[in-house]
């Protein structure tokens, strides 16, 4: 078990350890003072040796002058203070390059006199963390909203300390699913086949209100108590790992929430951008205010015109309008180019990944940060763990903007990055469009087939995540009119894709949503059977209609399965263009090196993959793939067990999916 020495943002008061040290040492801080130092801890033998302290205290002297520190480790070397414009803050930059684990003293002078005098951990790494494997073509990925999977533990739905309390009855509201609901369902999550769990955020969002969804942090280093504490999030990682599950965070680096704790005492003028928002000065004097109504015009609210950060032709208030504003009133946009806070934010990363053994990062509204900042921050965490992963979220169905940020990818006017991986929101789109059109020249399965041609335009187009929904996007079987056959194309053009795949929970018992508009407490819904008084059982299968337990037993199998195909999690890809209703692709892995695709080689593994849209019985005929089939006269059904003849055309009774593993002669 890592040692942690402070285990949240620290805040001096009366009752406090830090309190007591400080009146040791005659320090003449009052019980009301409030002493933040993030880091909470560090870590002895991380690539990066340096470390940036932030001390916050409105007992620090204004006169900067008078300020020492003094640091009490063995081979911890102090390399000098630096400050803001607000007294209030000292940064403390360390160089850990030769220091071993260890808890050492921070003493802060004011000339003779002793303030503070706090103690600092630099635990011990555990084994292998540098070397941690991120999330890869070989996993799939499930994403929970934690307030609406399971409540474990009903017990800490309201906290004395946090202005929302439970509102089950609200679809906005907090409805009390927690870590404890999560770790509870491990072994059905292991059952269903998910490999790892994408978790919206977890941190603190102690907002009045709207507060369940996470991405409103109000403090970057402590769980948010109505879903746990940090430790049972370290607890929650370390059962899913001896699971074969991983956790990915879910980061959220342009944004806080209007009542973090530095809006009361902003570390510097250029912290926020527009800080003279007026939720901005709201937050100093009402930490309850979050929702002041305002108007966009010149208040520093987001254009969302994102592809202005890339557009060679883009006026620079255009290219500010959209990365300078707000994300909405309740949400402050952080100005990353401030070194200090872009320091903090890169280092905050890299705490969770080494505190909690994560496996990978999902970052929230990733074009809304700093286009510089953002190559500094990738660039910093994957040094830090070369095999990890990050995707990033760029919500456009324009390809060529999703490209602009992948690492590898050549652009124009030089920007480069080490982002792993993105959100495949193109794909996806004109998935669900497809499906839903009539098949034509230029409609339906067509689209689906260019558009993935556009993979062209990425450096590495296996490493983008394609899903089938998120918390933001409404119920795939609700926008496919729910049409079970349609949606088992939809799960399994996602399971099967040259990409990595993502699935909503919920998705495999077909909850529902509204198909138009923005309904976001309704996509979010309870998991069936995660609270109290449900009448209906997800996990157990207690209640499920038919058309519930089709969609679960089919996701399930197709899930199991691909944990065992090296062509659906590695392979290469062959598509046919799409004739009359039918679009059949091919994963294949080469058992030997060979230039040209691995489905041309007779010995490959290979699957087959038929989509078929017609509500009429159709006849395919097979030489068309006679190339890719050459060595193989039989398949089995991945679905059904069922044996099918391949020396013969294939009979495609009704809408829906075949998927075949080929047998070699």
């Amino acid at each position: 078990m890592i040692r942690h020495s402070l285990l949240f943002a620290l805040v001096l008061t009366a009752s406090s350890p830090l309190y007591a040290l400080a009146q040791a040492s005659h320090s003449p801080v009052s019980s009301t003072a409030s002493l933040h130092l993030e880091p909470l801890s560090w870590w002895a033998g991380m690539h990066n040796p340096k470390l940036q302290l932030m001390l916050h205290s409105d007992a620090l002297p204004a006169d900067a002058t008078l300020l020492k520190v003094e640091i009490a480790g063995q081979d911890v070397v102090f390399e000098g203070i630096e400050q803001t414009d607000n007294p209030h803050y000292l940064f403390i930059n360390l160089d850990l390059r030769q220091a071993k684990p260890q808890t050492f003293d921070i003493r802060i002078l004011a000339g003779d006199k002793q303030l503070f005098q706090l103690p600092f951990t630099l635990a011990a790494r555990a084994d292998g963390s540098r070397e941690r494997q991120g999330f890869s073509n070989k996993d799939v990925i499930y994403l929970i909203t934690p307030d609406r999977f399971a409540n474990g533990n009903p017990s800490n739905d309201n906290q004395a300390d946090m202005l929302e309390h439970a509102a089950p009855e609200n679809s906005d509201g907090r409805h009390g699913g927690d870590i404890e609901g999560i770790r509870q369902q491990l072994d059905y999550l292991v059952k269903l086949g998910v490999t790892q769990l994408w978790i919206n955020p977890l941190l603190e969002n102690n907002q009045a209100q709207y507060s369940y969804h996470g991405y409103a942090i109000t403090n970057l280093y402590r769980l948010d108590p109505r879903f746990g504490s940090n430790q049972d999030y370290q607890r929650l990682v370390t059962e899913a790992k001896q699971r074969g599950l991983g956790v990915i965070k879910d980061v959220v680096l342009n944004h806080i929430g209007s009542n973090h704790w530095w809006l009361k005492d902003l570390p510097s003028s250029d912290w926020l951008n527009y800080p003279q928002h007026p939720d901005a000065k709201n937050a100093t004097t009402s930490p309850a205010a979050s929702s002041t109504s305002l108007s966009s015009t010149n208040l520093g609210f987001t254009s969302h015109r994102r592809t202005t950060v890339q557009d060679p032709y883009a006026d620079m208030q255009d290219k500010r309008d959209f990365v300078d504003g707000w994300f909405v009133d309740s949400m402050p946009d952080l100005n990353q180019r401030n070194p200090k806070l872009a320091t903090y934010l890169i280092q905050n990363s890299i705490w969770w990944v080494e505190y909690a053994g994560l496996s990978g990062i999902r970052e929230d509204t990733y074009s809304y940060a700093d286009k510089a900042f953002l190559a500094r921050w990738s660039k910093a965490l994957m040094a830090e763990y070369p095999h990890f992963n990050i995707v990033g979220e760029e919500w456009t169905a324009n390809p060529i903007t999703v490209a602009y940020w992948q690492k590898g990818k050549i652009n124009a006017d030089g920007y480069s990055s080490d982002l792993p991986s993105l959100m495949d929101f193109p794909l996806y789109e004109k998935l669900v469009e497809s499906l839903n059109e009539p098949e034509g020249w230029d409609t339906g399965f067509i689209k689906l087939y260019e558009m993935l041609a556009n993979d062209v335009v990425y450096a590495t187009p296996s490493q983008l995540v394609l899903f089938e929904g998120n918390h933001d996007t409404n119920r795939i079987y609700s926008l496919l009119k729910e049409n079970l056959p349609l949606y088992q194309i939809a799960l399994t053009y996602v399971l099967t894709a040259k990409r990595i795949p993502q699935l909503f929970y919920g998705t495999e018992v077909l909850m529902t949503s509204p198909t138009e508009g923005r309904h976001d407490g309704v996509v979010r819904s309870n998991f069936p059977g995660g609270f109290a008084n449900s009448k209906v059982n997800g996990f157990s299968g207690k209640g499920l209609n038919a058309k519930q337990q089709q969609a679960q037993a089919f996701i399930r199998i197709l899930l199991n399965y691909r944990k065992h195909s090296a062509a659906l999690q590695t392979g290469d890809l062959l598509h046919f263009v799409p004739q009359n209703g039918i679009y059949v692709q091919f994963r294949c892995a080469a058992k030997h090196a060979a230039a040209d695709n691995a489905c041309y080689q007779a010995d490959a593994d290979k699957v087959m993959v038929i989509y078929n849209k017609n509500d009429q019985a159709q006849t395919l005929e097979l030489s068309r793939f006679s190339k890719v089939l050459a060595g193989n006269t039989s398949a089995n059904s991945v679905l059904t067990g069922d044996k099918i003849n391949l020396n013969q055309s294939l009979a495609l009774p009704n809408a829906g999916v075949m998927l075949l593993e080929l047998n070699h002669q």
